[in-house]
């Protein structure tokens, strides 16, 4: 008797939309109390703390989205390599497939999601004062986005694919390595290169009036980031010192090493039990209705 694979995991993800839309409907609750919690007296006052609730309300998109995510990608699957054939690709080829299929799911994604990030940043931010956005710099980090993923996903993609087909029994350390050298060269180069396409440190009033401050890097590479809007927004000297303080303190007690450290660890396991359970089980990918040749490959990938 063939075991109900999607079925299960359907449920799983059923359940786990479930739980996730009752803890958002007991904090919507918590910030529909207008009184101001007992331990934040005389911390805050009244005003700030209604604005605040107000502006967390408002962040707070009366919208429940639940996508079947198995059933639209085994879509997009068959979609993306017939596409690809259509063109003139060799959709065969593990590579090029799997790039057509991300490149549709991306799109599509972009597509969804648009009109939430300009109610979020038209409607919502400009309500309560935050955004200075306008629309063509909206525009111009869409497309930037799009472009660094043109630019990056396709080698990381492609290199993965490579590690899977090659990997042999050793394939899991083998992909944790490159995720680990991947992970450093991304800590190391997004706040250089690719943060600062987006938002300019220097100049971040120009699009928002949000504050923010954070340090990153390893060893000798470690600075701290100050928005302008964060100096702007501390009436004393006495509060900007108190924020260099803190992220000193970061530094101080290894946070950031800690937290890649803990990151690596979990990430040595991803690719193992996903894996051990495919080879275990391959009906498995059969159940995943994904028309093609040969069943595709189980890869994990941690969140960056």
């Amino acid at each position: 008797m063939a075991l109900p694979y999607l079925e299960a995991v359907l449920c799983f993800m059923i359940l786990m939309y479930i739980f996730e839309t009752y803890l958002d409907i007991r904090q919507h609750r918590a910030l529909k109390l207008p009184t101001l919690p007992k331990p934040l007296v005389g911390v805050i006052s009244g005003e700030n703390f209604e604005r605040s609730r107000a502006y967390s309300l408002d962040k707070r998109l009366p919208v429940l989205t639940f996508y079947a995510h198995l059933t639209s990608s085994s879509w997009f699957w068959k979609k993306s390599g017939e596409l690809a054939t259509n063109v003139g690709l060799n959709a065969e080829n593990e590579i090029i497939h799997t790039l057509a299929f991300l490149a549709g799911v991306i799109l599509w994604s972009q597509i969804t999601d648009l009109p939430f990030s300009l109610y979020s940043t038209f409607v919502i931010e400009a309500k309560h004062g935050f955004n200075k956005q306008t629309i063509w710099l909206f525009i111009r980090d869409m497309i930037k986005g799009i472009l660094l993923s043109i630019l990056f996903g396709p080698p990381m993609v492609a290199a993965i694919i490579i590690i899977v087909q090659n990997g042999g029994p050793y394939l899991a350390i083998y992909l944790w390595g490159f995720m680990f050298a991947l992970s450093l060269l991304m800590m190391t180069i997004y706040p250089i290169v690719i943060a600062p396409l987006f938002t300019n440190s220097l100049l971040f009033q120009k699009e928002s009036s949000h504050s923010n401050a954070y340090m990153y890097g390893f060893f000798k590479n470690k600075r701290i980031v100050l928005y302008d809007t964060l100096i702007q927004q501390c009436c004393h000297e006495d509060e900007i010192v108190s924020v260099i303080a803190h992220e000193l303190g970061h530094w101080k007690l290894s946070h950031t090493l800690y937290s890649f450290v803990a990151v690596q660890r979990q990430t040595i396991g991803l690719p193992i039990w996903p894996g051990r359970i495919s080879n275990l089980t391959p009906g498995l990918h059969h159940k995943s209705c994904r028309l093609n040749s040969s069943p595709p490959r189980t890869i994990l990938l941690p969140r960056m």
